[in-house]
């Protein structure tokens, strides 16, 4: 009888000891799914960091670790550096040494059931050398991003930095360059782009943005947010930007502005057009822009200092051909020394004459419930031109 007790014990006691093995048995083999999503993980940075140094941007550690254990894997990257060549068009026609990219850590990481979708965070700052010497400093509060498809293709990329600035150094003194309170850059391929023709469609976002080196109406803060398609593309393989915009111009594509938005304090302008690239790479095309506040625009674009200063002999060729800036600026002259303070009357007169001329371009529309007005904006060379006026020069592309 007690044998019997003893045998029905040991059987009910059995499922005890079962759960613990079970559980064993599940932590090793998650333990080994871990280690082998790892190895995918370095293998697909690893692919990361090849193309991007094909496409001239050369990612190297100091030390690199990999971690996260159990439900993530986060390699860090140490010490990094990104060497950049051929970045730019000024970079590649000249063959200007590479910029050199010194920042704190980079930290990749990826969930372990998603494996190709890689987020990354950047410690800040960056400062990038040439020949050992810094020529500029990025900081940021937030930077991090994300790439989806690796190994193969990416399907889209995303990179957002929050309190962005940039800044020139000139003999180890930091010059403002620009700010952002916010910025967003987002590519992904086109929903109908093809092996044989691919497309990207990209969107950048800026808020309480300065640019310094650009425009001087663009050193006042604002907001833009600008969405386009890339048609023409000969594939999708890694290459520096410079030689993609250049089999673009080749392949005549176009860069599609589908939608744009931009606003500075009660100025608010949108535009949707299309532009190709010129032989040398300079954008060239039209874009239909609605603007409000549009008496506002010229002394925003500097053309009533141009006035005081002065008419350029080149902005005299685009409005009225055949007229000489000498012979204003005589006539001002002139002015001035038969009746004092003559010559400035007039000046400012043609600025109001100038802005009436300008709002005397396109239609009257409506954008946000304001007045505003629709004009063609035209992309010539390069130059910038509301109507005849030369407002803005772009810089070539390659």
């Amino acid at each position: 009888m007690n044998a019997a007790n003893n045998a029905s014990s040991k059987y009910r006691l059995w499922p005890i000891f079962v759960m613990p093995v079970l559980v064993v048995i599940a932590a090793a083999a998650w333990s080994a799914f871990w280690f082998y999503a790892a190895s995918q993980v370095d293998q697909t940075v690893d692919a990361w960091r090849a193309r991007e140094a094909a496409s001239g941007r050369i990612y190297d550690c100091a030390k690199r670790t990999v971690a996260g254990f159990p439900f993530r894997l986060e390699v860090r990257c140490e010490d990094a550096t990104v060497e950049l060549r051929s970045q730019t068009a000024e970079q590649a026609a000249a063959q200007m040494p590479p910029l050199t990219a010194r920042l704190g850590d980079i930290l990749v990481i990826a969930q372990i059931y998603t494996p190709r979708l890689l987020i990354a965070e950047f410690k800040a700052p960056a400062t990038l050398s040439r020949h050992g010497q810094p020529v500029m400093v990025v900081d940021w509060r937030v930077g991090r991003s994300s790439i989806v498809g690796l190994p193969d293709t990416p399907k889209s990329a995303d990179i957002v930095f929050d309190d962005l600035a940039i800044d020139r150094m000139v003999e180890s003194v930091r010059t403002p360059a620009a700010r952002a309170a916010h910025v967003e850059l987002h590519g992904r391929t086109a929903e109908k782009s093809t092996l044989d023709k691919p497309m990207i469609e990209t969107a950048v976002e800026l808020s309480g943005a300065t640019l310094s080196d650009i425009h001087p109406v663009l050193t006042q803060p604002f907001n833009a947010e600008v969405g386009a398609i890339v048609h023409g593309l000969k594939d999708f393989t890694p290459k520096p930007w410079p030689v993609r915009f250049r089999e673009l111009q080749a392949a005549g594509g176009r860069i599609e502005i589908r939608q744009s938005r931009i606003q500075q304090g009660d100025l608010i302008a949108i535009a949707a057009g299309s532009l190709g690239l010129t032989a040398d790479g300079h954008l060239d095309g039209e874009l239909h822009m609605t603007a409000t506040g549009f008496e506002k625009m010229i002394p925003a674009l500097g053309i009533d200092k141009m006035l005081e200063q002065g008419v350029p002999q080149e902005t005299l060729d685009k409005v009225a051909p055949g007229v000489k800036s000498k012979d204003i600026d005589n006539l001002f002259g002139a002015l001035d020394r038969a009746i004092p303070g003559l010559g400035r009357a007039v000046r400012e007169n043609a600025n109001v004459g100038v802005a009436a001329g300008l709002a005397a371009i396109g239609q009257e529309a409506t954008l946000e419930n304001k007045k505003a007005r629709s004009f063609p904006l035209r992309f010539v060379a390069g130059a910038v031109f509301i109507g005849p006026l030369k407002v803005a020069q772009t810089p070539p592309l390659f």
